[in-house]
């Protein structure tokens, strides 16, 4: 029985790298250019050359990659005008990070310490533009208050072999907050702190060139809040339940279409209200809650795993209609690490699969 295959709806991936100026449904999805936005979609999501590409052509600024690894695959492919989003700070990344900025045209990364900051200048033979980190008070990374800020961008400023650029402001703990409401409130309190670190840099003389951030969940309202310059949104290429889950407008309509499912067969329909099929923990992610039925099967059918390769699809009656072998195709949960498990894109339209594409930057941890 084939494996679990990670399916890309091409008709539909096309339409959602373009979601960003071309919206699914009239009114749904404001225009970023409209607004004076740019586009720099993360390539964590999809991880893929291909879709890289089709971005830039729909006319982003630019692309984001979470660690050397993955940027190191997409400029192999040709691309340019990428920025790392996560410190690099260990003795053998900042070597690769200055060896990548010889030949890697447009290229950016974030600093939210001075001391890596001085280990960066002293490792790279030529400049490198470089991006403030501010911790939206996640304590995962980034300067922790507008006086850091401040005080990295002075260190910078003496370093001649860094240029900086521009602040990154990524509030990823409000991205999944499913009330509209709600999370316009919490990103908007998140909102004013940018701003008094954005002020802060101003008056010592370092505004911001871009302000770079947001996400999937977040992106209407940052639109609306009007401090960032452009958007990482990642996910939208996609999407999967976790944003499903979200009413993403305030209206309840969904901008961007699903794009990205896995494939599974039935392997096993020997109970009433039971059917096995060959997607299990090594097939999906399983930090989000678990996959929903896309298709192939009764879309109310409960998915309950079953351990690493194998899951259960629960519902009255359901092995009546499931035999051995039937394909189901599943909504993932959360798309960024599902996608991390596989190595190809199987791409269809109309049913047709039409190309095949590598996740090239899959496993790139480092």
């Amino acid at each position: 029985m084939p494996a679990p295959t990670p399916t890309c709806f091409k008709r539909s991936v096309c339409r959602a790298a373009c979601s960003a100026s071309r919206p699914r449904s009239s009114g749904c999805c404001p225009s970023l250019s409209s607004h004076g936005v740019g586009l720099r979609p993360h390539a964590k999501t999809h991880k893929s050359v291909d879709i890289v590409r089709r971005q830039l052509a729909a006319g982003a600024s630019g692309v984001c990659c979470a660690k050397i690894g993955e940027a190191e695959v997409l400029a192999d492919g040709g691309i340019t005008g990428i920025l790392i989003t996560s410190p690099v700070a260990a003795p053998r990344a900042i070597e690769r990070l200055a060896a990548f900025a010889r030949t890697a045209e447009g290229l950016m990364t974030v600093i939210d310490h001075p001391a890596v900051a001085g280990r960066i200048n002293v490792a790279l033979e030529t400049s490198l533009d470089v991006v403030i980190d501010i911790d939206p008070g996640i304590a995962r990374a980034g300067v922790a208050s507008p006086e850091a800020a401040v005080a990295l961008a002075r260190a910078v400023a003496i370093l001649p072999n860094l240029h900086y650029r521009c602040v990154q402001y990524y509030c990823g703990s409000r991205q999944h907050i499913e009330g509209f409401a709600d999370r316009r409130v919490a990103i908007g309190e998140r909102a004013a702190y940018l701003k008094a670190v954005i002020a802060a840099l101003t008056d010592a003389g370092f505004a911001p060139e871009i302000v770079t951030g947001s996400g999937t969940g977040t992106h209407r309202i940052d639109i609306d809040l009007a401090v960032f310059t452009e958007l990482q949104v990642g996910s939208y290429v996609f999407m999967d339940k976790q944003y499903l889950d979200c009413d993403l407008t305030g209206d309840g309509t969904v901008p961007f279409e699903t794009a990205l499912g896995v494939d599974a067969r039935v392997v096993s329909a020997k109970h009433s209200g039971l059917v096995t099929i060959d997607a299990g923990y090594k097939a999906l992610s399983t930090d989000g809650g678990v996959a929903v039925v896309r298709r192939g099967a009764p879309e109310t059918a409960f998915f309950a795993f079953m351990g690493d390769e194998h899951a259960a699809l629960i519902a009255p009656g359901i092995c009546e209609t499931l035999a051995p072998g039937a394909p189901v195709t599943l909504t993932v949960p959360h798309c960024d690490p599902t996608v991390n498990l596989y190595d190809h894109y199987h791409v269809v339209e109309n049913e047709t699969l039409v190309a095949i594409w590598p996740v090239g930057a899959r496993g790139r941890a480092r």
